[in-house]
């Protein structure tokens, strides 16, 4: 009678819903086994001091993101919207990163490893907020919730002084662009990191035109000029040849910033990163604005 008692007593205890009203804890990632395949999450994981053990289109990372840089030890696993699958499974990955909506399906990817999937933004315009929340996201899962906010404490100390460093600059409009090809190029406005970070270090934004959901919009070269008394930033990227080009042309001469002089390029600076590229972002800004 005792042992029937107790088989009833754990059957009715396996079919109560309290019992899995609890989450059940996900298994413990080896840090050290962490493949990354798109650069915001690589960037989050780079901010909790955790090298990944993969990286897709490395290449490319070091000509648009640079900073921070991957070390040697890094495996470039690919593109990011094809990466090699069988490469990857080779690995053996304790974890997959990804964006969401981006790079190959979620099935083919759970074949090979857990994933975890992060979003630019959420919805709301404010792509800087969203990565703090991600970073504590990511944190939580890795088991490195003390470093994300160890992490997060120091970009708000970082950007409460650059604030007060850039406070002579608030009210002169700052147009951020990048030169796509010969005859375009990408600008920067509403729902974009760089607008979010610029909201807060009380600087102006000059571009008020469309833009897409991730923040930025391609137009033609000729719609420069109808900007005026305006500070350009233009973020290169292994666009030289490009840059020459563009720069003889007679329309980018007439440009109301090229003839004022109010016009420079920077370091690249990555439109859709994260934490780290909004503080590499706010000193690329800091040391042309000062320069100026």
């Amino acid at each position: 009678m005792p042992d029937l008692l107790r088989r009833r007593l754990m059957m009715a205890m396996a079919l109560s819903p309290l019992l899995h009203s609890f989450p059940l804890r996900a298994a413990p990632v080896d840090l050290q086994r962490i493949i990354a395949l798109e650069w915001l999450p690589t960037e989050l994981l780079l901010a909790l001091g955790v090298t990944p053990l993969g990286v897709a289109d490395m290449h490319n990372y070091n000509i648009w993101v640079g900073d921070p840089p991957l070390p040697a030890r890094v495996v470039d696993v690919g593109l990011r919207t094809e990466p090699n699958l069988e490469l990857m499974t080779q690995m053996r990955p304790s974890l997959i990163l990804c964006s969401n909506g981006y790079g190959p399906p979620k099935e083919k990817l759970t074949r090979i490893a857990p994933i975890m999937g992060f979003d630019l933004n959420s919805g709301d315009g404010k792509p800087f907020t969203t990565a703090r929340l991600s970073l504590q996201e990511l944190g939580k899962r890795l088991g490195r919730e003390a470093q994300a906010d160890q992490h997060l404490a120091w970009v708000d100390n970082q950007l409460a002084a650059a604030r007060q460093r850039l406070a002579a600059y608030r009210g002169r409009p700052i147009l951020l662009m990048s030169l796509l090809d010969s005859r375009h190029a990408i600008t920067f406005g509403k729902n974009s990191l760089f607008l979010e970070v610029m909201n807060m270090l009380g600087l102006e934004n000059a571009w008020q035109g469309e833009t897409n959901f991730w923040g930025s919009a391609v137009v033609g070269i000729e719609r420069l000029a109808s900007l005026r008394d305006v500070e350009v930033i233009c973020f290169d990227h292994d666009n030289e040849a490009d840059m020459q080009q563009v720069m003889r042309s007679p329309l980018w001469q007439s440009l109301p910033f090229i003839r004022a002089g109010r016009f420079q390029r920077v370091p690249a600076v990555w439109y859709y990163g994260a934490t780290l590229s909004a503080l590499h972002f706010v000193r690329v800004l800091e040391r042309a604005l000062e320069t100026h």
